[in-house]
């Protein structure tokens, strides 16, 4: 069932994207996410070719995380900027005003100025402003064309470098999934939508199609851990 599934794209609708979620399991999903991206090494993969630009640019260079969640990445990279002494500003930005405020909430207990700012990138124009747009585990939540649509976005922004890292719909990354999940996590949220999000990936020629289609021809992609693709796009 499984292998037949993923021939094809299926997308369903994801706990996590209720609007009437439970505070109080949203905010323990986000904890589940936190602890994946963490085994999943999302903020390191993320980092490189964020800290080969500050070491190029010679200046100080901002960074906003595309529907930053539970804060994990965004808090992440500003870590890693504060242990490297490159000079990179990091924000993050999401629709959902329940992850907003953990976000923040995380952010200021670690003293990191981090600022999480409402945004729905779909609808709106993105932030403007900053040298780097990055996001993780995000594409999947989308049909093709308003993947387009968000790539296109991210190029028409003005930034210098897009970094994605997304989910690759495999059989070996469900099964991964499924079971490392359970291990990562309590949150029932994060066990059923773990699966789906896999179910709901692209693969690796989907997503090239996508790139090129929304305006970023030459983007780099790279497999890394777990199951998942790494996508660079540098503005020449």
């Amino acid at each position: 069932m499984v292998t037949r599934w993923l021939k094809e794209r299926r997308r369903e609708p994801e706990l996590m994207d209720q609007p009437d979620l439970d505070p109080a399991l949203h905010h323990q999903a986000l904890a589940g996410l936190t602890r994946v991206n963490a085994f999943s090494g999302t903020a390191s993969s993320l980092w490189g070719p964020i800290s080969n630009l500050a070491h190029r640019s010679g200046g100080p260079i901002r960074v906003l995380d595309v529907a930053s969640g539970g804060g994990d990445v965004a808090i992440g990279l500003a870590q890693r900027s504060q242990q490297s002494g490159l000079p990179v500003a990091v924000d993050g930005c999401d629709m959902s005003d329940v992850a907003l405020a953990y976000a923040q909430q995380r952010a200021d207990a670690r003293k990191l100025q981090v600022n999480f700012l409402k945004a729905d990138v779909l609808a709106d124009p993105l932030p403007a402003g900053y040298d780097v747009i990055c996001c993780s585990l995000f594409l999947h939540h989308f049909d093709p064309p308003e993947v387009i649509q968000l790539l296109s976005a991210m190029r028409d922004s003005g930034a210098k470098l897009i970094v994605i890292s997304d989910l690759l719909r495999t059989q070996f990354g469900y099964l991964m999934c499924w079971a490392g999940i359970r291990l990562l996590t309590r949150s029932r949220i994060c066990h059923v939508d773990g699966p789906l999000s896999v179910q709901g990936a692209f693969t690796r020629s989907e997503l090239r199609e996508l790139a090129d289609r929304g305006g970023l021809q030459g983007m780099v992609l790279k497999n890394i851990w777990p199951q998942r693709l790494l996508m660079t796009w540098e503005r020449s």
